[in-house]
């Protein structure tokens, strides 16, 4: 009896939760449907533009235009080059296959329906270890090429020596072989004792540039780190200086090493001094992990989103961007990295190209893995190590990413997933804004909603961010980031004359970072000229009192015109408003004209007296002004770094010829940057806060009016009016949004990475 009422409870408490739990459900039906809906694309307005297939013109090379070229190129039997990533010095190696753009003229008859479209050619690169020089040959037309053409001389005016190719996958392979054979096996002791060296620790290695004093020179001090995360910040004080000239292998050398501050002639010689204790020993102990980017604490939080509540106002086809009155074709060349071309607003070309030309530092130290070193960034490869972008660190969440596709030491072309990413970014401040608190009472403003175009690039150490943002205003700003780890030093006597000790015997080494971009603008067609602006006080008598003077700011304009008068440079006082202008006026009868607004807090250049210094002559100049010419396509080249003293490329000569610039086809060289004193707060990595530099391309009575007057993000707020939405649709915000539909994350980042390793 009391077990059947039991049965009879439990089967009425049952039948009570299931009744319960079916009111929750309703209600939280009910309470999820009154939420904000999924953000919906079907509200956004129709694009501006249309997109244009023309902008293939400069799109990167497809992965089979590579692979045809890589063919074409193995089958000239006479070439006799190979595509082996670990190729020997003394063979023929095929380098590099990167996009050949075309003449200047041609594609701008293409681009405005006055043409035919040019031919789609590619360079390839060819170091020719047997012969003992190095090779550009223009291969084409594409796809399915039949025709190759060597234009080294053309381009460079002198031929390429085999000693001016950048150390390759498969020279390193022997330098990191010879390394084990000659040095380490030798002092395995000193390698133990001193760094903790064994089964389970090795050391890792970083390398001087140049490699040497003078053209010809490859002698390369290889510094030492500790095999740990952010081994640039761990050196151990062990150097080696590797004469590798020779192409074969059998007869490099060591010339000198440096342990602890004192140098060595040879490995005998310091294996010797330290078995009998002539040496101050470096006494190995465990090094704390300051160097890894792990966050110290567990992320507990995710900060401030942005996403699209009525889907996204821009459009990217294949290499083409529209975005509101935007519209731009875009590429990311191996060794020069982000750039972009026909760049037009509200339908009229603002520039031909605007580009990445050269990252350059110059170190100072008192040991030799340092103390001459200069880096030359685009002859490593800028755009080469273009890497994926992380979702929601690099760009935002809800960016669209870009896959690229590369060929540069490597034997096949490698895809890099979501490596550029383009999103549109609200700026945090408005475009403008008025409170009219007298007469008139009310308030007008627009937001700062901008796109931003951008790629980040690890070249060894440092990170660079390369940014592209195109504004409602008409303007365009060019501009870069750096982070990433700072290169080090051992601490040794004199250390600190050149930077900050930043952890245990580590030295963070000063340094200057150039930054240098190219501004092909074409303002109102191509007849152009260059103009300067600024300010003088005049002592001037009152109108109204003739005899009452009052000093009184005057403008000051003029038009330089010659390529010498428009190099500025670096070292002299320069007018503040520099203009690329066209003989047409606007509504007002000025000269319609884009402002180039440079930021920089670069340190000083190099001293034009160092033989170095040709190869990086740009940096002389804060601006320089020249005729485009097709032959002038950038400011560096491949070689610059490993012939520094003998460049391929020097800058200064595009301005020595000294041509007219009235009424030309113009170019200007911008050159930014900053001079970085590491101290404790860049450990483990420098951030980008302060740590950069670019230029503003602004309009300049180029509009009869500022044209974001124009821009459906504009707001008016009168009195009476505040909720109305008419022309404020803020006030309406919270009946219209709802919620993002977020893409799934991923991240393959590390599919393209060096794998020292897989070479030994």
């Amino acid at each position: 009896m009391v077990e059947r009422r039991m049965n009879s409870l439990v089967k009425w408490m049952l039948i009570f939760f299931v009744f319960v739990s079916i009111i929750l459900n309703i209600i939280l039906i009910g309470i999820h449907s009154n939420r904000t809906p999924k953000c919906s694309a079907k509200s956004v307005p129709p694009l501006r533009g249309k997109h244009d297939e023309r902008s293939l013109l400069f799109a990167d090379l497809t992965r089979e235009e590579y692979l045809q070229v890589q063919q074409y190129m193995l089958k000239q039997q006479s070439l006799d080059i190979s595509t082996n990533q670990i190729t020997k010095p003394s063979q023929n190696f095929l380098f590099l296959i990167d996009l050949s753009l075309p003449k200047k003229a041609d594609a701008l008859a293409y681009l405005d329906g006055n043409g035919a479209k040019p031919m789609r050619q590619a360079t390839a690169v060819v170091f020719h270890g047997a012969k003992g020089y190095v090779k550009e040959y223009v291969v084409g037309p594409l796809p399915n090429p039949t025709d190759h053409t060597d234009v080294t001389k053309e381009r460079y005016k002198i031929d390429l020596p085999i000693s001016a190719r950048p150390v390759t996958v498969g020279e390193y392979a022997l330098i990191f072989k010879f390394l084990e054979t000659k040095v380490f096996s030798k002092l395995e002791k000193l390698l133990k004792e001193s760094f903790g060296v064994g089964l389970e620790k090795n050391l890792n290695s970083f390398e001087q540039m140049p490699r040497g004093v003078r053209s010809g020179d490859r002698k390369t001090w290889v510094s030492f780190f500790r095999d740990m995360s952010g081994m640039y910040i761990h050196p151990v004080g062990f150097e080696v200086l590797l004469n590798h000239e020779s192409l074969n292998a059998s007869q490099w050398r060591v010339e000198r090493l440096l342990y602890n501050g004192k140098y060595f002639d040879t490995v005998e010689e310091l294996q010797q001094k330290y078995e009998k204790g002539s040496v101050k020993k470096i006494v190995y102990k465990e090094s704390p992990d300051y160097g890894s980017l792990k966050p110290r604490n567990k992320p507990l939080q995710i900060g401030p989103q942005q996403f699209y509540a009525e889907g996204k106002r821009y459009s990217v086809s294949k290499n083409h961007v529209l975005y509101l009155d935007w519209s731009f074709a875009f590429g990311l060349s191996s060794l020069t990295g982000m750039r972009v071309f026909d760049v037009r607003f509200k339908g009229e070309r603002i520039a031909y190209e605007l580009s990445v030309q050269e990252a350059m530092s110059v170190y100072g130290s008192v040991t030799p893995g340092m103390i001459l070193t200069k880096f030359l960034d685009s002859s490593i490869g800028i755009g080469r190590f273009a890497h994926e972008l992380v979702r929601g660190v690099d760009c935002p969440y809800e960016a669209t990413f870009v896959d690229t596709y590369r060929y540069i030491d490597v034997p096949a072309p490698h895809r890099f997933r979501n490596s550029i990413c383009i999103f549109e970014h609200n700026m945090g401040q408005p475009l403008r804004r008025h409170f009219s608190d007298f007469f008139h009472n009310n308030y007008g403003g627009v937001v700062n909603s901008a796109l931003v175009f951008r790629t980040i690039t690890a070249i060894g150490n440092y990170d660079y961010m390369w940014d592209f943002i195109f504004y409602q205003s008409g303007s365009v700003e060019a501009k870069v980031h750096a982070t990433g780890y700072i290169s080090s030093s051992y601490l040794v006597e004199g250390s600190l004359k050149h930077g900050h000790q930043v952890a245990e015997n580590v030295l963070g080494n000063i340094h200057t970072h150039f930054i240098h971009f190219k501004v092909d603008l074409d303002v109102f067609g191509l007849k152009n000229v260059f103009q300067t602006k600024d300010m003088e006080y005049v002592n001037v008598s009152l109108p109204w009192m003739p005899h009452h003077y009052a000093m009184v700011p005057q403008l000051v304009e003029k038009q330089l015109k010659t390529e010498q008068e428009a190099a500025l440079r670096y070292d002299t006082k320069t007018p503040r408003y520099l203009h690329i202008a066209s003989n047409a006026t606007n509504r007002w009868g000025h000269q319609r004209s884009y402002r180039l607004q440079v930021f920089s807090f670069a340190g000083d250049h190099l001293p034009e007296s160092q033989a170095e210094e040709r190869a990086m002559s740009w940096a002389r100049y804060k601006i320089a002004i020249t005729r485009h010419k097709d032959l002038e396509q950038t400011s560096s080249s491949l070689y610059n770094q490993n012939d520094i003293w003998t460049p391929a490329v020097d800058f200064s000569k595009y301005v020595e010829d000294n041509e007219n610039i009235e009424d030309e086809d113009l170019v200007a060289w911008v050159t930014t940057g900053f001079l970085h004193i590491p101290h404790s707060e860049d450990i483990p990595n420098t951030v980008t806060v302060g740590n950069g530099g670019g230029v503003l391309l602004r309009p300049h009575n180029y509009f009869d009016e500022d044209p974001s007057i124009h821009s459906a993000d504009g707001v008016y707020i009168g009195p009476g009016g505040e909720e109305s939405c008419e022309n404020n649709r803020m006030a309406c915000l919270a009946q219209e949004t709802c919620s993002p539909v977020l893409e799934h994350f991923s991240y393959h980042g590390f599919e393209g990475v060096m794998k020292f390793e897989d070479w030994l």
